[in-house]
């Protein structure tokens, strides 16, 4: 299909956004699709749907374990820098999906710090008419094997699991601290390498002691003298300047 739409009259250039279910690609032995994919329908990022890390949640989404996505994006990068071009790939994730606890939402919060990867949106589970993860949704029990699932229903419990996919953001900053502390995770709270954000503002690095009293106030300065006024002149009559060349004590002439 690609190739008949490159040849038609007129077409430069057909691009793929996303829609690529990479499992399947990795299950071509010659990689001639995902070779030609890159060399002619990449415009610089390619959109693909990991949507979780978590084998857990995974399985409740029918989707392929995150392994299978790791060595898709190795195939790609190691493709395009072959044909001297820079591309990226653009993970789509989800969060609050049914089996999503705290605590699988943290766990996708570590693999992207450590794959360096920061997502700009995020799309939060709602359920939609025929699927599976909706019936989940709505009875609260995975129909394939009829035992209970979690679901975050809660609008504040649904926050705190897509504020942890976003986990670099400001704004997200004391939502993450808040799941953090409720899941236990506070290790995960400070100054290290492979924590996702610093404590609170009042909180101090470890290493340093309480404040003592008046530390970090600047020392106060001595005042310099008052100095006296000046003499203020009255205002009146000015005095005549003697004439030049006049004796003193001499008289006017009539």
């Amino acid at each position: 299909m690609s190739r008949k739409l490159r040849n038609i009259k007129g077409v430069k250039k057909v691009f793929i956004r996303s829609g690529i279910c990479y499992d399947y690609l990795m299950e071509d032995e010659s990689d001639e699709f995902i070779k030609e994919l890159i060399k002619n329908h990449v415009s610089g990022q390619l959109k693909v749907a990991p949507e979780h890390c978590s084998a857990a949640v995974l399985d409740k989404m029918g989707k392929p374990h995150i392994e299978a996505y790791k060595k898709f994006q190795q195939k790609f990068y190691a493709i395009t820098k072959g044909m001297g071009k820079e591309q990226y790939l653009v993970p789509y994730l989800m969060s609050s999906h049914p089996g999503s606890t705290l605590k699988e939402a943290i766990d996708l919060a570590v693999f992207l710090k450590e794959n360096n990867m920061r997502p700009e949106q995020v799309q939060d589970f709602y359920p939609t008419p025929g699927t599976v993860s909706t019936c989940m949704y709505y009875t609260g029990i995975d129909p394939m094997t009829m035992q209970p699932v979690y679901v975050a229903k809660n609008f504040h419990d649904k926050a705190m699991q897509r504020a942890l996919l976003q986990w670099k953001r400001p704004d997200k900053r004391k939502l993450v601290i808040e799941a953090l502390k409720e899941a236990g995770r506070e290790d995960l709270i400070g100054f290290g390498p492979g924590c996702l954000v610093r404590p609170d503002r009042g909180g101090r690095p470890s290493g340093k002691g309480p404040k003592t009293e008046g530390e970090g106030k600047k020392p106060r300065q001595a005042k310099e003298p008052e100095k006296a006024p000046k003499p203020v002149k009255k205002a009146g009559w000015a005095r005549a300047r003697p004439r030049k060349n006049a004796r003193p004590g001499g008289k006017k002439r009539g």
